[in-house]
């Protein structure tokens, strides 16, 4: 299989991007309104933004990406980040894809003095818990989710 890379997203991978990301709102059974994915989109592109997107490539093919948000901490004068989507096309899956991704954002890490790289999944999602747990193992933190209404 050939060799894995990794790089920023660019404009040209929109259509592969949307795609996978409709992959990954599937999995989580999530279904966005149009407005939330083009503004996602349009905020991975903007440098300005404490958001940023990765994508990995195979043979010219964008077959996986990662959705990261830069943000200070209360706890460091460092910044933190979470990377907070992380999707691979199923059909590709154990190529070394999602190793690579997770690798190239703990490298940015590094290289920017980031206080850290922090991420969930769900507690069932075995396959991707297996790759994850070779990084670290799984805290006991409890995640509380309220819209306010």
């Amino acid at each position: 299989m050939a060799d894995v890379s990794v790089r920023p997203v660019a404009a040209a991978d929109e259509v592969a991007w949307r795609h996978l990301w409709d992959g990954y709102c599937t999995f989580y059974e999530t279904d966005l309104p149009a407005e939330i994915t083009d503004t996602t989109w349009k905020r991975l592109l903007d440098g300005g933004t404490r958001l940023f997107g990765l994508v990995a490539e195979r043979d010219g093919e964008v077959i996986g990406l990662v959705n990261c948000v830069l943000h200070p901490s209360t706890w460091a004068t460092a910044d933190s980040c979470y990377l907070e989507d992380l999707f691979v096309s199923p059909d590709v899956r154990g190529a070394g894809a999602g190793r690579a991704l997770i690798d190239a954002v703990l490298e940015r890490a590094q290289e920017r003095g980031w206080r850290n790289v922090y991420w969930h999944t769900r507690r069932d999602n075995e396959r991707a818990r297996a790759l994850y747990d070779t990084y670290a193992p799984a805290d006991d933190f409890v995640r509380y989710v309220v819209p306010p209404e």
